[in-house]
């Protein structure tokens, strides 16, 4: 894993692109929409993203995250970058169908490997309001998406999650998908690129792990 250390959580944000939410059926939600991945679905470059045999469609999402260099609590969205060590391109893989059965996101983006981080980069010279994502799928582009199209910009959403939670050093906060979203199979190759910071590259894998047991017992 490209990551100094394993972050203690996964900060996410859900439908902060419109077109994105658009084609889910959704609105652009009032305020940011925030989820968790397990640190547990952590994987590098180059590493496999396993497909469980038993999870229906699975998605690409590509984006932009950030890893946070300092920990903070409640801070401004003026000062958010001060807390931030790099920025890199983060897959937000999805088993779509449990995500709508399940009625809530942890087991549908939980999965062991669907957390897919590039190498982090600072931010340096360039503009947070001018970040480019590219997610292709065996070379062809799926998703292109810009900060500029961002619902919530980044300083807000790194703000906003420090509100309810103590961001520590080493944890991530991924900002969003484009539109574009499409399934994965065993056989693919994924790369997740933000331009001029680098690319995440993962094929895909048939995992051989067995389904849940049979719901029995009930009273």
């Amino acid at each position: 894993m490209a990551l100094a250390t394993r972050p203690s959580k996964i900060l996410c944000v859900g439908r902060n692109y419109a077109a994105h939410a658009k084609e889910l059926g959704h609105e652009v939600p009032k305020e940011p929409l925030i989820f968790l991945k397990p640190p547990s679905a952590v994987i590098g470059d180059g590493e496999p993203i396993v497909i469980p045999p038993w999870g229906g469609r699975v998605e690409y999402e590509g984006e932009i995250a950030v890893v946070i260099g300092r920990s903070v609590r409640s801070v401004s969205p003026s000062d958010a970058w001060k807390y931030v060590s790099g920025i890199m391109p983060l897959n937000d893989v999805t088993a779509r169908e449990l995500q709508k059965t399940d009625g809530q996101w942890a087991r549908a983006k939980g999965f062991d490997t669907f957390c897919p981080i590039g190498t982090p980069v600072p931010l340096g010279g360039r503009d947070p309001r001018d970040l480019e994502v590219i997610t292709r799928v065996n070379g062809k582009v799926r998703q292109q998406g810009n900060t500029r199209d961002l619902a919530f910009p980044i300083d807000y959403v790194i703000a906003w999650c420090s509100t309810f939670a103590t961001l520590e050093v080493g944890d991530v906060i991924t900002t969003g998908t484009p539109e574009g979203v499409g399934p994965l199979v065993p056989g693919d190759v994924v790369e997740v690129e933000v331009v001029g910071v680098g690319i995440l590259r993962n094929p895909v894998v048939a995992g051989t792990s067995a389904p849940p047991p049979p719901v029995s017992g009930r009273a």
